[in-house]
This record gives C-alpha cells, sequence and structure tokens, in this order.
C-alpha cells in the first residue's frame, strides 16, 4: 500500500490546477481509491482498498470557512486555478472564503467533489484524463 510521503511526492509536482490530472493518475496508480482534503488545516486522509487509511499532518494554522457558502465563488476560483493563475495554498485559502470544508478526490470516478461545512456537496467536477485547457 501507499504511504503518506509517496502521496506527498506526488503532490509536489503539481505546481497548479493544470497539474491536477496528471498528479491523480500518479495517485491513482499506487493504489489510492480517493482522499480527503479537510480545508479548515489542510489535513489530508488518504483511502485504499480494504479500509487501509493513512492521514498527513495538517499544512497551516486552522482557517475559518464562511457560512454560508457560495458555490459560484468557488466556481470562478476553480476556473482561475485550473488556468494555472494560483498556486495549492491560494485555491486552500479561497475554498475557506467560498465555504468549503472538504474536498474528495475519487480516483475510480474521476471526479473532485466539495462540500460545505453542513456535508451539502457544493460542486463536483470530473477529473479530466489530460491537462486543462488554458
Amino acid at each position: 500500500m501507499f504511504t503518506v510521503q509517496q502521496m506527498k511526492a506526488a503532490h509536489a509536482k503539481v505546481k497548479s490546477g493544470a497539474d491536477f490530472p496528471k498528479y491523480v493518475q500518479e495517485i491513482k496508480s499506487l493504489g489510492l481509491a480517493y482522499y480527503e482534503y479537510l480545508v479548515t488545516n489542510g489535513t489530508t486522509v488518504y483511502h485504499g482498498e480494504n479500509g487501509y487509511e493513512v492521514k498527513s499532518d495538517p499544512i497551516y494554522e486552522n482557517t475559518t470557512i464562511a457560512n454560508p457558502a457560495s458555490a459560484e465563488k468557488l466556481r470562478n476560483y476553480i476556473q482561475a486555478h485550473q488556468q494555472g493563475l494560483t498556486d495549492f495554498l491560494t485555491i486552500c485559502r479561497q475554498a475557506a472564503e467560498a465555504g468549503v470544508e472538504k474536498w474528495v478526490v475519487d480516483t475510480q470516478k474521476m471526479m473532485c467533489t466539495y462540500y460545505d461545512l453542513a456535508g451539502n456537496e457544493m460542486m463536483a467536477e470530473p477529473i479530466p484524463d489530460g491537462h486543462y485547457a488554458k
């Protein structure tokens, strides 16, 4: 099974949202079924087969998640990120501003789904096989 270190090494190659599809393919090849990214502090919970789970340490101080959430703000932030205009920590801050509690990347369904504090789905996007169009 995979380790947190392997997941971090794959993620370190991501410079913007434009690199995200290749990253997902890499972590999928390592056996990752899905992961949950907790916007509050940057903790990631990685899930594999047969209930296998590993959790990263937080990567930043706790941040406040906006309530109510705004799917429109989130769509605008994600669009800019996919075009390579923002880095990872910026999209994390912007997701908090838009009211995202967590996002889930499912490598089986090839979907990235964003949830608010109440657990409501704010947005779900298919993960393309290649790079995002610029």
